[in-house]
């Protein structure tokens, strides 16, 4: 994706002031964001729709379940979406009894799985064609098949049923338009169009920070999206969606509802130092990128952004004390800054949030310390005793290449003893190598001393 990307941009000679206005678009939108939430909300309100804002996940899913229990909804079919997986949508209309669908071919995957996404664009990165037929395989009562055409023809005939009997849609929304109340849909498959056209009811949940002043704006960012995502020049589908079906229209819902979503947006958006993730537009550029989501993956994150970015909102999202070591987990190398198309500083605010994650609780004594486990305690000890000493690190080394033995097959660590599990939850380990590098040094030296 990194190649298509760089591609795509230097197809721009426009890319570097593209890149530069969009950034000054949202730097002015979020410093009159009230203004335009409101004249958004009027706007869409105009178009026939209703607008509600949520200042928290649960309030978002709430009324969206409220909404399908009041109108008799039996199936939901849903678009991809992030901000619905961060209001864990999925969940509460299971408890509700109401069958919910993922439309996206990657995200359908990932529920069939029972997982979360891997990937903000592409959620089902991780799995091979043999993953998906196993899965199709024992869900769908089918037998076994792992030809990419094969499966992509099921789940497209599986997939339209579920469209014709749903009686509510649902989606996110990629930007809002302040001037005229458009949600607009980015895609490459169709399914946000279906999701949007033919269920009775329409409901879009969006994050605050993706409303945009005018239309003449969104072609900024249309330009700028598929090229940072997919290295596309465009995306196969985009829909502008304003209001419900009006008269003399063919399809469309009877109705649409706006989520309008804070859930900790407003938080960051008042701290000066942070503001700018909200800059995000969602291309996963960044993950693209960085070494350390390449090294463990997107679910080793713990929540629903991963990357790069997923260190700078998940803490600010769900509170520096839940997601401390994420902030961590980057080498500072900036390439996520230097790839993003609306040049979010994002080293500069993971080093903000580590400075945040060494400070004490505020409702705790100022000298009172971090409390770390036992265990990891014992073990960073242990490594920096090894770390002293060449007797000591070479002795570990010897044992640790011993210990792994049964735990490693072809160069990967497969398991971890209990006290150690942990680790290797959402990930594989690259197993030691047979010979340190100062053996390999040694005897490079030794042969070419005696050349």
């Amino acid at each position: 994706l990194l190649r298509e990307r760089n591609s795509a941009a230097a197809e721009l000679p426009e890319w570097e002031e593209l890149r530069t206005r969009a950034r000054e678009i949202k730097h002015h939108t979020l410093e009159r964001l009230d203004d335009y939430l409101a004249l958004f909300a009027d706007s869409v309100e105009k178009a026939g729709g209703k607008v509600i804002w949520a200042s928290t996940a649960q309030e978002a899913s709430d009324y969206v379940v409220s909404l399908a229990r009041a109108r008799g909804v039996r199936t939901v079919v849903k678009g991809k979406s992030m901000a619905t997986e961060e209001i864990d949508l999925n969940h509460r209309f299971e408890d509700a009894g109401v069958e919910a669908i993922e439309t996206d071919l990657g995200e359908y995957m990932i529920q069939l799985a029972g997982e979360t996404p891997f990937h903000i664009i592409a959620p089902a990165i991780h799995k091979t064609r043999q993953d998906f037929g196993q899965l199709f395989s024992e869900h769908l009562s089918i037998p076994y098949e792992e030809d990419p055409q094969r499966l992509t023809q099921i789940a497209r005939h599986t997939l339209r049923e579920k469209f014709t009997q749903a009686d509510m849609g649902v989606t996110g929304a990629n930007f809002g338009i302040a001037e005229t109340g458009t949600i607009v849909l980015v895609e490459n498959e169709g399914n946000q169009r279906l999701s949007t056209a033919l269920p009775p009811i329409h409901v879009s949940v969006m994050g605050m920070e993706k409303v945009i002043p005018t239309l003449h704006d969104l072609s900024v960012f249309l330009a700028l999206l598929p090229r940072s995502a997919t290295g596309q020049k465009a995306s196969s589908y985009v829909s502008l969606i304003t209001g419900p079906r009006t008269p003399g229209e063919v399809d469309g819902p009877e109705e649409f509802h706006l989520v309008i979503l804070d859930n900790g947006r407003s938080r960051i958006l008042a701290d000066p130092t942070m503001r700018e993730s909200l800059y995000c537009i969602r291309c996963a550029a960044c993950l693209n990128i960085c070494p350390v989501y390449n090294s463990v993956g997107g679910h080793a994150y713990g929540w629903v952004y991963s990357g790069p970015i997923g260190s700078i909102i998940t803490p600010e999202l769900v509170g520096i004390g839940e997601a401390k070591d994420l902030p961590a987990a980057s080498t500072l190398c900036g390439a996520c800054r230097d790839v993003c198309p609306i040049k979010i500083n994002i080293p500069h605010m993971l080093l903000n949030l580590r400075h945040k994650a060494t400070e004490p609780p505020t409702e705790t004594p100022a000298s009172s310390s971090i409390r770390y486990p036992f265990m990891e305690k014992w073990a960073m000890r242990a490594w920096a005793a090894s770390m002293r000493s060449h007797r000591v690190y070479s002795f570990a080394s010897r044992v640790a290449r011993l210990a792994q033995k049964p735990m490693a097959r072809n160069g990967q660590i497969r398991w971890l003893p209990p006290i150690l599990r942990g680790w290797a939850e959402h990930r594989e380990f690259p197993a030691l190598a047979p010979r340190t590098f100062r053996q390999i040094w040694d005897e490079r030296l030794s042969k070419h001393v005696a050349d």
